[in-house]
């Protein structure tokens, strides 16, 4: 964790680069830091993952509309002043990735940040270790 998951109207797909778009926001992802210049999300666990929704249904139906729901969740521990920061880091980076299609098509954007303690948290994973290599000096 922390995860940032992002649905979409599928339409999307031919008007913009989603792949792109989760490469950029893992980018904001880890280049927050807090107060004290440490990094906020770990590197191993920082995951953006975006699923196309092949139906729905937006507003009154009356035009091609189209969305983005974005939702971060983080586990517990980071101030109120980092998780505003990363929250205005991230839909500045949305906003700026969808500009050209703002200005030929109604989308609504929504960017949501949850954290808090897992009911269950189970993990396996062999990314961490990557990342957590000891720092050498040159």
């Amino acid at each position: 964790m922390p995860h940032l998951v992002i649905l979409y109207t599928a339409k999307l797909d031919a008007e913009t680069d989603m792949t792109a778009l989760c490469r950029s926001l893992a980018d904001v992802m880890l280049d927050q830091k807090d107060e004290a210049g440490k990094q906020v999300f770990p590197t191993g666990g920082t995951r953006v993952l975006a699923y196309p929704a092949p139906h729905s249904a937006i507003a009154d139906g009356k035009a091609d509309y189209a969305f983005v729901y974005l939702n971060l969740r983080m586990a517990a521990g980071r101030s109120a002043a980092v998780k505003k920061h990363a929250g205005d880091e991230l839909l500045m980076q949305v906003k700026v990735h969808f500009a050209p299609v703002f200005s030929s098509r109604h989308i609504g954007i929504t960017l949501q940040i949850d954290e808090g303690a897992e009911v269950y948290d189970g993990r396996h994973s062999n990314l961490h270790p990557l990342f957590n290599l000891p720092a050498t000096t040159a």
